[in-house]
């Protein structure tokens, strides 16, 4: 692995810091919002990996009363999303493909998710809805559109409460805010990452979850190898919750929560 993609990996999510942007035809024009935004203090993370994109965005709703955060990647969406109220999220990015980035985002929450990207094909916006998010974009765009489909999206939010992250399966139940796992009404002994393994796994439990997910999700990191981290840490929820049919291997692509 080269030094770039480790220092990309490892960097912090940024807080926007403003540049001068540098205008070109594949970018929102970002006139100034007709009325006064809505949703000041508003926390969006923004997904992007080309920097000139990202900063021009990230300028604009500053201007608009948004608190702006950045990702260059996926591994650092899926570290950072649970600090937004909403994540703009371009499908094209260095370490991840952006849907299944946008599906491990769906497991573990309910933030709203606008994808705002290139790919422009009825089978895009389909697989994209798919993915979980609740809009789709295609570049270039808008800037008072975006901001409107911002505002209708956090105006549904709000008029609903919150689902509680609890993933039941045939006696497991797995509650990611209380941080608690029983299994038969026993609970279960885990450590903060066979619990973050484990709940992936059982929130998906008709899906095969890759390794690379399981790696940016639960280690935060898509790209190092961890050698047989991610099946000693298997073999010990197996081990734990009493039987290896729990927990299917797919040979070649990842893990499934099982039915033993």
């Amino acid at each position: 692995m080269n030094r770039q993609a480790v220092d990309l990996l490892t960097a912090p999510t940024e807080h926007h810091r403003p540049r001068h942007p540098q205008g070109g035809p594949s970018r929102p024009q970002f006139a100034a919002s007709p009325t006064p935004h809505r949703q000041e203090g508003l926390r969006v993370l923004v997904v992007e990996a080309n920097t000139r994109d990202a900063d021009t965005l990230l300028q604009g709703l500053t201007r608009q009363g948004y608190v702006t955060q950045s990702a260059k990647n996926g591994a650092q969406a899926l570290r950072s999303h649970c600090d937004a109220d909403l994540v703009l999220l371009d499908l094209d990015l260095p370490d991840l493909d952006g849907l299944e980035v946008c599906r491990g985002i769906r497991t573990v929450s309910e933030t709203p998710i606008i994808t705002v990207t290139a790919r422009d094909s009825e089978l895009d916006r389909v697989l994209g809805l798919q993915a979980g998010a609740d809009d789709y974009l295609v570049k270039p765009y808008g800037f008072r559109e975006l901001l409107a489909r911002m505002e209708a999206i956090m105006r549904r939010v709000h008029r609903q409460t919150t689902p509680a992250r609890v993933a039941v399966h045939q006696g497991l139940r797995v509650d990611a805010d209380a941080r608690t796992a029983t299994l038969d009404d026993e609970p279960l002994d885990l450590t903060r990452k066979e619990f973050d393994l484990l709940f992936l796994l059982a929130s998906q439990p008709d899906t095969v979850i890759s390794r690379r997910q399981i790696m940016a999700q639960v280690w935060g990191d898509a790209w190092s190898p961890r050698g047989r981290t991610i099946d000693t840490h298997v073999g010990t929820l197996r081990g734990k919750l009493g039987s290896s049919e729990w927990i299917h291997t797919v040979r070649g692509i990842g893990f499934r929560l099982g039915c033993p």
